[in-house]
Order: structure tokens, then sequence, then C-alpha cells
């Protein structure tokens, strides 16, 4: 069986892809270390695609901010509001 998964490499998870997308948000951040961050709308942007498949939402109803809370901490903030179940 191992052989098998050798020629078949897995498909990686959505947790995993969204984490090494997040590690690549925060080196380009630490090295740019600038003021409003260039990859916030495109960041939004993908999670807001992830989420419809999942939930019918509109792009208003996600917000994603970038906080600078002290030289070498930043926050990133995201809320999402979901509709209600009227089930």
């Amino acid at each position: 069986m191992a052989l098998l998964e050798f020629f078949r490499p897995k498909k990686p998870t959505t947790a995993s892809v969204a984490k090494e997308r997040l590690q690549i948000i925060v080196a380009e951040r630490r090295s740019a270390n600038q003021g409003a961050p260039s990859y916030l709308p495109q960041l939004k942007q993908d999670i807001l695609e992830v989420i419809q498949k999942y939930v019918a939402i509109s792009p208003d109803q996600v917000t994603v901010n970038l906080d600078q809370r002290e030289e070498d901490l930043s926050v990133l903030e995201l809320n999402v509001t979901l509709p209600d179940d009227d089930k």
C-alpha cells in the first residue's frame, strides 16, 4: 500500500494551503515593513471565494484588517458576518 502512495501523492489539504499562504504573507510583510500592505485586497478576495463555496455571502460581509500594534507585532483581523439559518 505504501508503494502506491509513493506514486500517487496525497492532495494538500485546504488548511495546509492556507497556512502556507499566511506564512508567505507574513514573510512579505516583515521584509517590506511599509505602510499599507498591498496583499490585503487579494487576501480578502481569496478568503471570500473559499467561504462562498460553503455559504452564500456578499463581499461586504467580509472585512480584513491588519493592525500594527508594536514594531514587531502585527494583528491580522478577519470578520465574517454569516447569514442566519432559517430552518
